[in-house]
């Protein structure tokens, strides 16, 4: 999308509470990486037209997906993992300010070692994979097993900044290179993906929707 329409379809987006602001306001402060707003609406126009009742979130950062998606969805309940310390201590601190977050359980910890602990709540109606990118294959194997019959999957971050697009040699940074190259490889194992119908929306930084077959 370019800068035009990107601000465009921003300034479209209705304004958010006060809390959702001060946490919109204290990423962009700190480098916190959270869904845009072009990106956030779209995820939660989806979960509208799904329904979940029980939304698994890998990667919370601060919180602040996981919030949206309650107050977009009254009826639902949400799990949502995440490893930085830092991080934890802040998305715990705007749960405990909004009655939001009697609906969001934040388990702590690497999501590639919290499967258990996730499988005591049973099976999910959606999961939402916004995480380490590198590990995206890894994610979507570990927890798609949990998800229920016709469930939905939601994956952000698949297009990395226009990135897979372009010729790997023009890309300095040997990490970011092996990064792209693990991106582009999950998005080709899961178009191909026997389970699932998988359609990949350049919205926002990239959101692969994958439907359970």
């Amino acid at each position: 999308m370019n800068q035009e329409m990107e601000s465009y379809l921003t300034s479209l987006v209705t304004e958010r509470n006060a809390l959702f602001t001060e946490m919109e306001l204290y990423a962009s402060e700190h480098g916190v990486p959270i869904m845009d707003l072009i990106g956030m609406e779209a995820l939660l126009q989806l979960l509208r037209l799904h329904r979940p009742k029980k939304i698994l979130e890998v990667g919370s950062a601060i919180g602040y997906s996981a919030l949206r998606m309650a107050h977009a969805l009254p009826e639902s309940s949400i799990v949502t993992l995440e490893r930085d310390e830092e991080r934890i201590e802040k998305a715990r601190h705007y749960f405990q300010r909004s009655e939001l977050g009697e609906r969001i359980v934040l388990l702590t910890g690497d999501a590639l070692e919290l499967q258990e602990k996730v499988e005591e709540y049973g099976q999910f109606d959606a999961i939402f994979i916004d995480a380490a990118k590198g590990q995206y294959r890894k994610f979507f194997e570990l927890y798609s097993p949990l998800l229920s019959a016709h469930g939905l999957i939601i994956t952000d971050n698949v297009l990395y900044k226009g990135l897979v697009a372009m010729d790997e040699k023009v890309i300095d940074q040997r990490r970011i290179r092996s990064l792209v190259r693990k991106i582009r490889e999950f998005n080709v194992w899961l178009s191909e993906h026997p389970d699932y119908h998988t359609t990949i929306l350049p919205i926002g930084d990239g959101v692969a929707i994958s439907l359970k077959k």
